[in-house]
């Protein structure tokens, strides 16, 4: 399959949620500010997503391949076990956000047109979750990404942009030297069929990550990804 492109993406920002996160008062000034933004977002945003079907050709200890291009991850190489195919993926709340964002000059207006920002990406990326569940007849997904694990790190981007294409021509995001992606309100990764939910929270210790989803796993690892002893 080429590479399917979503432009735009379909979003809504829950403002009580972000005021949450934000630790904003309800009816203050501050929160009027916020939701002020959130209308001025809406106006301009047009999130994307680009994404295609990756056929699984081999498989090894500690790798996966699809469509020629090879991805070193023992967790990846267990999450997939068993299953055919997955959706190597790229999302973006796009560059038109991201100029909006950047046009702000207060800090505090700033920082909350920042957190806006992040929120349209995060709703985004579930009407993505849900187009791919619908179209595709998926049961329970999981979604692994590039740098969010020792085991997978940020190196890997270069495979997953090369799998998918000319991904900046397709929905504007650019993968930089430093592997950063521009606009930095995007996210990569891979979408793959799970019996079990997968998050790599339940493998990373770090106990004050601002977006921890799951708790740690002490044990994860060695129950499900070490490699056996002979």
């Amino acid at each position: 399959m080429e590479i399917a492109v979503l432009d735009p993406l379909a979003f809504h920002v829950d403002v009580p949620a972000l005021l949450q996160k934000l630790r904003v008062q309800e009816g203050s000034a501050n929160a009027d500010e916020i939701r002020d933004a959130v209308v001025e977002a809406g106006a301009v945003a047009r999130p994307k997503a680009a994404y295609k079907v990756a056929f699984i050709e081999a498989k090894g200890d500690d790798f996966v391949a699809a469509d020629g291009v090879k991805f070193t991850s023992r967790i990846l190489r267990v999450n997939v076990d068993g299953l055919h195919r997955f959706f190597p993926f790229v999302a973006t709340s796009g560059r038109e956000l991201e100029a909006w964002a950047e046009s702000k000059q207060g800090l505090l207006e700033r920082f909350y047109a920042d957190a806006v920002n992040q929120a349209v990406l995060h709703a985004a990326m579930a009407t993505f979750r849900a187009h791919l569940t619908e179209r595709f007849q998926l049961s329970q997904v999981s979604v692994m990404n590039p740098g969010s694990l020792t085991d997978w790190p940020l190196r890997e981007q270069r495979a997953l942009f090369a799998l998918l294409g000319n991904v900046e021509a397709a929905i504007g995001v650019e993968l930089t030297d430093s592997l950063l992606m521009v606009p930095t309100k995007s996210v990569s990764g891979i979408l793959f069929v799970a019996e079990e939910t997968f998050a790599s929270c339940q493998l990373c210790p770090r106990q004050d990550c601002p977006n921890r989803r799951t708790p740690y796993d002490a044990g994860l690892f060695e129950r499900k990804y070490a490699e056996a002893r002979s």
